[in-house]
């Protein structure tokens, strides 16, 4: 099976998460998508969340050392690592993707006005939704594990 390498952010501010409804899943589901070619995956997560959503972001570091030399610079570390399974969709065959999945904070940026398709959810707002049916079961389980350790 054919896999594919893809970066998503979740994006936390004032104890709130932001979520986009993504039409050909029919769901609320974090901003991201595929790595272009010679692109790193902390890159491609900030370009999808500026075509996505109109923010510019800070990926939220967790990384135990920080190198910067003339031969080897660090990127960010995600927070989690997926293996998700793609069902075939319009003539695409079934497929994987590695999933590269970051938190941030938003820091510029004017986020696009389309409340029906953008909106921050608090983590009572997103486990209200219906798992596999408005948000896929996963999505809500790491909201869930961010705003517990946020509240650790």
């Amino acid at each position: 099976m054919e896999r594919q390498f893809t970066a998503t952010v979740y994006i936390i501010e004032k104890e709130k998460v932001l979520l986009l409804f993504h039409p050909k899943h029919g769901k609320w589901l974090p901003p991201g998508g595929h790595l272009e070619a010679n692109e790193t995956p902390p890159e491609c997560a900030h370009r999808e969340v500026l075509e996505e959503t109109g923010l510019r972001i800070a990926l939220i570091k967790e990384e135990h050392v920080w190198i910067d030399q003339q031969n080897a610079v660090s990127c960010e570390r995600p927070y989690l690592c997926v293996l998700e399974n793609m069902p075939e969709y319009k003539g695409v065959a079934a497929h994987q993707h590695i999933d590269f999945i970051y938190l941030a904070r938003p820091i510029g940026g004017t986020l696009h006005p389309c409340p029906s398709s953008l909106r921050w959810f608090t983590l009572e707002e997103a486990g209200q939704l219906k798992p596999d049916k408005e948000i896929f079961a996963d999505t809500q389980e790491i909201i869930a594990s961010i705003f517990s350790l946020a509240l650790h």
